[in-house]
């Protein structure tokens, strides 16, 4: 298959039909270069804020919530879009209110199969900023979705660091990682935490990143980041483990083609076998000594 992955601006619209010209231009020229599946960033939808004025844009709480007020109309969108360019699309991740969860927001992605199939995944893990001043909470849980293209699965930026979460979706083909990093720091902590899981699990983890400045909103006011799609190094992948990367904090697309049978060979018959070997762990960590050396 061949995934792209976006290094995603957030703009400013005065219409709703100029945020729906946008992304159909970014979904078709994604789809002008190949791509089955595409890949948008965490809290791309921030940019939704401004079709109420800057001054909603720029308050938090009534950020949060006119952003998740638009989300049946957002999620129209890419139904139709996946559907007409016969794509799965893991929509940018978008704060929503959720009454069967509680009264805080969750950060929700929504990930979008071309016959009309849908699904959700909220973060796991909130940041220092999501705790507090944003108040998001912890979601469902998490979803391994089994597609045409392969089994999948989400991890929201933070969530990409913690190799448990990454360990219940042990039987995903590909991870999706989409991102939103404010400083360089926080671009290379979700890339490694990225790169790391796919060494782990034997698969290919897919990181998307919004990038510039938005300093009109308080949640994606600056942004670092690129695409990339990244393997375990070992038979079948690049020695380095990245299959593809784009420039830094530049705009637009990063391609990958990903052969689904080379993740089950690497898996089945690798130089290392990370993945078969994982269990191999609690044993030898379960009687941890101490000694003093002086």
């Amino acid at each position: 298959m061949r995934i792209a992955t976006a290094a995603y601006p957030l703009d400013q619209f005065n219409l709703w039909s100029d945020y729906a010209q946008k992304l159909e231009a970014w979904v078709a020229e994604a789809v002008g270069q190949g791509a089955e599946l595409l890949v948008f960033p965490e809290y791309g939808a921030m940019e939704l804020a401004t079709l109420d004025g800057l001054h909603v844009a720029a308050d938090l709480p009534a950020s949060l919530r006119a952003i998740s007020d638009k989300m049946p109309q957002v999620d129209a969108l890419h139904a139709e879009l996946a559907a007409r360019f016969n794509v799965y699309i893991c929509a940018a991740s978008a704060p929503v209110f959720d009454d069967v969860i509680g009264p805080n927001p969750v950060n929700r992605a929504r990930f979008f199969g071309p016959s009309g199939e849908v699904g959700i995944q909220d973060k796991q893990i909130m940041t220092r900023w999501e705790r507090a001043p944003m108040g998001v909470v912890p979601g469902g849980p998490l979803t391994l979705f089994d597609t045409a293209l392969g089994k999948i699965g989400i991890l929201i930026c933070y969530d990409a660091e913690f190799p448990l979460l990454a360990r219940a979706l042990q039987e995903a083909d590909i991870l999706l990682v989409p991102s939103c990093t404010e400083a360089l720091e926080g671009y290379w902590r979700v890339r490694i935490g990225a790169m790391a899981r796919a060494l782990e699990a034997q698969c290919v983890s897919v990181m998307a990143s919004t990038v510039g400045d938005a300093r009109w909103n308080n949640v994606a006011d600056l942004n670092t980041g690129t695409g990339g799609v990244f393997g375990p190094p070992d038979a079948g992948f690049p020695p380095t483990g990245v299959l593809a990367e784009g420039l830094l904090n530049t705009p637009g697309w990063t391609v990958a083609d990903v052969d689904i049978d080379a993740i089950a060979r690497v898996r089945a018959d690798g130089n290392v076998l990370n993945a078969t070997h994982w269990n191999e762990q609690p044993a030898r960590v379960k009687d941890v000594t101490q000694h003093r050396l002086r």
